[in-house]
């Protein structure tokens, strides 16, 4: 199976195994979140486990959008950081609405046309891009041993963290 991974037959959004982004996808209703844009219900998902790209920080915090009622083309965002479970210890965001919904009005900007079937649309999003969606500076994490830190925080913001001690006391 890694061999998979290395060849690039797995790709690294939601419902799309085996097939490239060329590639019409159905997004898996399992695990999806709903949200209502400019009036229109969506679904989004943002994938359960990271591809070995991803948990390498390698590629990118990747999610999905299409349309909750008759879907068509699938929107996949691409986010300037690492995944959350991300092994090499990368700064993360958390994937919130508000930045869904920008993503999603972002992409209908550019030519998303989320009724029509065909390939996934791509929207890549850069650090400038992050401030005006966020409607503020992205609170970047990055994960640790027991859990999350602020970008440039220390143990002090880890709360029920357990201090390991060296040596004998």
């Amino acid at each position: 199976m890694g061999g998979d991974y290395a060849r690039g037959r797995l790709a690294p959004f939601p419902g799309a195994q085996n097939q490239s982004l060329e590639a019409a996808v159905a997004m898996p209703k399992k695990g999806t979140r709903l949200i209502t844009v400019d009036g229109t219900a969506y679904r989004w998902r943002v994938s359960h486990r990271p591809s070995y790209s991803q948990g390498n920080s390698w590629s990118p915090l990747t999610f999905a959008v299409e349309r909750a009622e008759e879907p068509g083309c699938v929107l996949v965002v691409s986010l300037p950081c690492a995944r959350p479970d991300n092994w090499a210890g990368e700064r993360t965001i958390a994937v919130r609405p508000v930045l869904v919904s920008g993503c999603v009005r972002r992409a209908v900007e550019q030519g998303w046309k989320s009724r029509r079937p065909g390939p996934a649309f791509a929207l890549t999003i850069t650090e400038d891009d992050l401030t005006e969606l966020l409607g503020e500076p992205p609170r970047y994490l990055v994960p640790f041993l027991w859990g999350m830190i602020p970008e440039g925080g220390g143990i002090q913001d880890l709360p029920r963290c357990t201090q390991i001690r060296g040596g004998s006391d």
